[in-house]
């Protein structure tokens, strides 16, 4: 059994559009920004920090091993996205038809929800920014501890350190750079929360300056594989 703990203010914000077209290709995700533009998403543009070690996984324990861990874990991303999204907006049937497993999940997050989440801006909105020429879907962006924040909902299957989600901070501080490209609002603040199986969730917190160097090297370098190849 499960129940609410509150219910949450969303705040209105337009920004001119509510949506973007995204094409799914084998080489990656483009979005059509409003403004006529196609932009890389961000998740494929930081896609070659992790390709070699993804590589070496899947040499490791075969293709089709691979292929069944990846296929589990993006369905359980996927669902404890959701049930989180479906509480945020107030959903009074937000844990219908979820497993237990994905229930247990939320479960772990729903305190830190509850007693830290303000005003809500947005949740999974696509963003773009002609500054960084790239674009992305946000989790979430909200006051967390009374501070706006880029936040981001993330499933593990293990105690995670910082250091092993350094991928994470710097998509978010991309989201912060769109998000104030489009609003004018600058948001410095970066969370992710993790719900780790069996353990209590987990709450990392960084500023987007950090990471912002990294992010634009990142896409300096995709650019430069996409002209001239590795």
């Amino acid at each position: 059994m499960i129940t609410r703990g509150k219910y949450f203010n969303h705040k209105k914000i337009d920004l001119g559009y509510s949506d973007m077209i995204a094409e799914t290709l084998e080489s990656g995700r483009t979005y059509f920004a409003p403004d006529g533009s196609k932009y890389p998403s961000i998740t494929t543009v930081l896609s070659i920090l992790s390709e070699e070690a993804i590589q070496a996984w899947r040499a490791r324990v075969g293709a089709e091993e691979a292929n069944k861990i990846s296929h589990r874990a993006s369905t359980r991303g996927t669902a404890v996205h959701s049930i989180i999204e479906k509480y945020i907006d107030n959903d009074e049937n937000f844990a219908n038809g979820f497993m237990p497993n994905i229930i247990e999940n939320f479960k772990s997050v729903q305190k830190i929800l509850d007693e830290r989440l303000g005003d809500i801006y947005c949740q999974e909105f696509p963003l773009y920014s002609s500054h960084l020429g790239v674009a992305g879907r946000v989790d979430c962006i909200a006051e967390f501890d009374g501070v706006p924040s880029i936040i981001d909902f993330k499933t593990s299957k293990r105690l995670k350190s910082a250091n092993d989600i350094e991928g994470y901070y710097i998509q978010e501080s991309a989201y912060a750079i769109m998000w104030e490209e489009r609003t004018g609002q600058p948001i410095v603040n970066l969370v992710t929360i993790i719900a780790v199986d069996d353990e209590p969730a987990q709450v990392f917190r960084e500023h987007r300056d950090n990471w912002a160097p990294k992010l634009l090297d990142t896409i300096n370098e995709y650019r430069r594989r996409k002209l001239f190849g590795r």
